[in-house]
C-alpha cells in the first residue's frame, strides 16, 4: 500500500511542480562568477578571516533552513517540544514542491525524523510541517524567524518563508547577506545537536522506503567538514554555509550566489583551507576537551586494544633493551676476568722459564 502511495505521489509531482513554477514571482538573476559574496570566520572568536561583498544582499535559498533548524533546536532545549514528539502532517505541508520527502496528511513523523529530512534531503514539506507544529502556522513561524534574526544582529535579513523557495506571485523573496548568515552559523555551531543533522550524508526515511542523500558534497571531500547547508534556485544561484573542525579549531565559510555548483564547492573548500592556514594552533595544555558542536566519542574496543598493544610493545622493547644492557655488562665482566687470568698465566710461565734457565747455566 505504501509503495502505491509513493508511486502515485511521484506521478502527480510533475504536475504540482509545473503549477508551482507557473505561480512563482519572476526574479532578477543575481548569481555571478565565482560568487556574489563570501565570508570566512573563526568560529571560536567570531573574527573575520576573509570577506568579499559580505554585506551585499542575496537570496539565501535553502540555506535559510538553518534558521528553521535553529528555532526547532531551541524549542527542544527549552522543553517546548522534544525530538521524539510526533508531528501530524497537514495538507498544507503535503502540497509543497521542490525538494521533498512526499509527506501525506495521513502520516505522522517524529521531530527528529523531520529534522533529518530538513537537513539531509532539504525537504520543503518537512520545513512546513515543523513550522506548523511549533508555531501553529507558517506565518507565525516566520515571525519567530525574523525576531530571532534581529536578536542575532542579522540586520540586513528579512524572511518571508520557512524553506527558502522562490516566492509565489504576490509574495516577497527572502533576503540576507553573507555576514548575516555567518552570525546565524556562529549560533548554530554552539549546539552539539546541530551536527547530528548537518553531518549526516545519508538517512533512511519512511521505514527505509525512501533514502535521503545530502546535497553537501564537502562532507565527503573536505577534511573535518560536518555541515552546514547548501541552497539553490535559478535566480539565487548556488550557495553554501560550510564549516569544518580540525585540532580543536573551527572555521565557518559562507558563499552566496555562485553561478556554478562545482565552482561554489571549490571556492568554499579554498576559503576553509585558507581560514585554517590563518589560525594559530591552540597550545596543547589549553586544548579544549570539547569544542562547539563536538561530542568526544568514547574509545572503541579496537582503539583500546590497539593502545594496549602499543603500550605492551613499548614495555617489551624497554625490557629487551634492559636485558641487552645486562647481558653486555655480564660479558664484559667475563672478558675482563679471562683476560686477567690469561695475563697471570703468562707471567707465571715466564717466571718459571727464567728460573729454569738460571739453574741450567749455574751448574
Amino acid at each position: 500500500m505504501k509503495k502505491i502511495i509513493i508511486i502515485t505521489l511521484l506521478l502527480l509531482f510533475p504536475l504540482s511542480s509545473l503549477q508551482s513554477i507557473a505561480a512563482r514571482k519572476p526574479l532578477k538573476k543575481i548569481s555571478s562568477e565565482p560568487y556574489l559574496a563570501a565570508i570566512t570566520l573563526d568560529a571560536d572568536t567570531g573574527e573575520v578571516l576573509f570577506e568579499e561583498n559580505a554585506d551585499t544582499t542575496a537570496y539565501p535559498a535553502s540555506v535559510l533552513k538553518l534558521m528553521t533548524l535553529l528555532l526547532v533546536l531551541e524549542a527542544v532545549e527549552s522543553g517546548e517540544i522534544s525530538l521524539s514528539d510526533m508531528v501530524q502532517i497537514t495538507s498544507e505541508s503535503s502540497r509543497m514542491g521542490g525538494s521533498q520527502v512526499y509527506l501525506d496528511p495521513k502520516e505522522q513523523f517524529s521531530v527528529e525524523d523531520l529534522l533529518y529530512a530538513l537537513m539531509v534531503q532539504s525537504a520543503n514539506d518537512a520545513a512546513v510541517a515543523l513550522a506548523i507544529h511549533i508555531a501553529g502556522s507558517k506565518a507565525a513561524f516566520v515571525e519567530k524567524m525574523n525576531e530571532r534574526a534581529q536578536q542575532l544582529g542579522m540586520k540586513s535579513s528579512r524572511f518571508y518563508s520557512v524553506h527558502g523557495l522562490p516566492p509565489s506571485s504576490g509574495q516577497e523573496v527572502d533576503i540576507t547577506t553573507a555576514r548575516d548568515l555567518a552570525l546565524l552559523c556562529l549560533e548554530l555551531v554552539k549546539k552539539p545537536k546541530t551536527f547530528l543533522f548537518t553531518a549526516a550524508k545519508e538517512r533512511e526515511f519512511r521505514g527505509g522506503t525512501f533514502i535521503m542523500r545530502t546535497h553537501n558534497h564537502l562532507l565527503e571531500t573536505l577534511a573535518g567538514c560536518d555541515g552546514l547547508k547548501t541552497g539553490y534556485f535559478t535566480a539565487a544561484g548556488f550557495s553554501i554555509a560550510a564549516t569544518a573542525k580540525r585540532q580543536g579549531r573551527r572555521v565557518i565559510t559562507i558563499i552566496l550566489g555562485s553561478a556554478k555548483r562545482k565552482i561554489r564547492d571549490i571556492k568554499a573548500r579554498e576559503l576553509v583551507e585558507q581560514g585554517f592556514d590563518e589560525l594559530l594552533p591552540l597550545p596543547q595544555n589549553n586544548m579544549p576537551e570539547t569544542v562547539a558542536g563536538e561530542v568526544q566519542p568514547e574509545k572503541s574496543e579496537a582503539v583500546k586494544i590497539l593502545e594496549t598493544t602499543t603500550l605492551a610493545f613499548e614495555s617489551e622493547e624497554s625490557s629487551n633493551k634492559q636485558l641487552e644492557n645486562n647481558n653486555s655488562d655480564w660479558w664484559m665482566f667475563l672478558y675482563g676476568f679471562f683476560c686477567g687470568v690469561g695475563v697471570c698465566l703468562v707471567v707465571i710461565f715466564l717466571r718459571l722459564h727464567k728460573k729454569r734457565g738460571i739453574y741450567r747455566y749455574s751448574r
